[in-house]
């Protein structure tokens, strides 16, 4: 005769499909201690007809929390909590800002065998030009077209990734002796790129459209005698307070950078096409030196960078690629181009919005926090805070078993008094990230 089972049947109160609900229940009792090590789950028919649910649904739930090696399965006998396995795995990271998994391994299979009968050998059997080969210059100043950028492909660096987009952004505006001015907050990876080349920069004033125009008209008038003066921003989904400029703030940062003599790097990383709003480069193609990336607007393995030049520094770029050549994977770009021809980018960006709006309506419902800042396309949310009480925060969420980004990687300053906590949403499963909110909703109620 079998044992009961312990647990009392339920599926969690979230907007999702009945086995991610179940599994998200069984899952949140594990860890939370209220199932224990080797009690038995209710048998699949037995569940599935107490909670109205398929059988197939039961099995793939259970499936699905066997892999976590939050349960194991007896052959002959029933499925067991192995909760020795749940807190191994029981670490949520919510500090890598990717977008969620929207590739299936059927698309890719069916891509690369599509682009095998394609692509040309000597993009793989001889060295690719310095800023990349023309003709992926080409495809990727058509896919940039679809974010409103035009660009001649002469103009276009290819890269690995954005970073060393960035990375190559710097070196070619800032100089040996340039100054970088940026949000007081921004990008981590800028901030580690600019400390490890020794390149100076400085911090300007933000609200919630990003950067302050009349806080950067004073930063620039002290820099007056600085050899190059550089703007790095991010005006559409800011990293990390999801912040995006109004056209008339866009247009104003231009001009302030023109009457400076001021070079803008503008990222667009998070720009996925979906609002209405001019980039930077459309504004003042002669100033602007465009960082773009597929990372973030397709999956983190796809690794291209992009960096549009202004004409005058065409030739500066092609001096220093000589020496380091950063040109992406030649499988990648035929990737891409397969993609754009039959419309699967346009397809995966349409499901990366309505999940990034899933998730950031899960975020906003959980923590129910007054002081927190989202925006439906982002994939983080931003907790404003007190330096101290964010460093206070992150431990208490590593001791509750949340991984999230370290406040003083954010900060230009390390003694700026305000700062914050960055939520990345996109990375875990959609029931672990609700295991993740609910226990930092819960550090946010807890008394001081």
């Amino acid at each position: 005769m079998h044992l009961q089972s312990p647990w009392t049947p339920r599926l969690a109160d979230i907007d999702a499909s009945a086995s991610e609900r179940l599994v998200c229940a069984l899952a949140d009792d594990i860890v939370e201690g209220r199932l224990q090590s080797g009690d038995r789950l209710p048998a699949h028919r037995q569940l599935a007809w107490q909670l109205g649910i398929g059988l197939g649904t039961v099995t793939k739930a259970y499936a699905a929390l066997e892999r976590r090696g939050l349960v194991r399965s007896v052959k002959g006998r029933a499925t067991f909590v192995a909760i020795l396995q749940a807190h191994e795995q029981r670490l949520i990271d919510l500090s890598s800002n990717v977008p969620p998994a929207m590739l299936t391994s059927r698309l890719l299979a069916r891509t690369l065998t599509g682009i095998a009968r394609k692509i040309d050998a000597d993009h793989l059997n001889l060295y690719s030009p310095p800023a990349g080969h023309l003709e992926h210059r080409r495809l990727l100043a058509r896919w940039l077209e679809t974010l409103g950028i035009v660009v001649e492909p002469s103009h276009l660096v290819l890269t690995g990734n954005a970073r060393q987009a960035i990375s190559l952004a710097f070196d070619l505006a800032c100089g040996p002796h340039g100054v970088i001015l940026t949000e007081r907050l921004t990008y981590p990876g800028a901030i580690a790129l600019a400390r490890r080349k020794g390149h100076q920069m400085q911090g300007v004033e933000i609200d919630a459209q990003g950067m302050l125009p009349e806080a950067l008209v004073h930063a620039l008038d002290r820099l007056a005698t600085t050899a190059s003066k550089v703007v790095y921003l991010t005006p559409t989904l800011h990293n990390p307070t999801t912040a995006t400029m109004s056209a008339a703030r866009r247009q104003a940062i231009v001009e302030v950078c023109r009457q400076a003599g001021a070079w803008i790097i503008e990222d667009g990383v998070y720009a996925l096409g979906s609002a209405p709003l001019p980039a930077l480069a459309t504004l003042a193609p002669e100033r602007v030196l465009h960082v773009n990336g597929l990372s973030k607007s397709l999956g983190p393995g796809l690794r291209i960078g992009m960096l549009t030049l202004p004409a005058e520094l065409h030739g500066a770029a092609q001096e220093a690629l000589q020496d380091i050549p950063l040109g992406p994977s030649p499988l990648s770009c035929a990737v891409v181009e397969d993609w754009l021809s039959n419309g699967v980018i346009a397809s995966i960006q349409q499901d990366l919005r309505h999940e990034a709006r899933r998730r950031t309506s899960l975020a906003t419902a959980l923590l129910d926090e007054a002081a927190l800042v989202s925006h439906p396309d982002a994939y983080h949310i931003w907790l404003p805070m007190p330096r101290d009480a964010a460093d206070s925060f992150t431990k208490a969420a590593a001791q509750a078993g949340i991984r999230v980004t370290a406040p003083e990687s954010l900060m230009v300053d390390r003694d700026e008094p305000m700062t914050g906590i960055r939520l990345c949403l996109g990375g875990p499963s959609f029931e672990e990230l609700t295991q993740g909110l609910t226990r930092l909703s819960n550090l946010l109620k807890a008394p001081d």
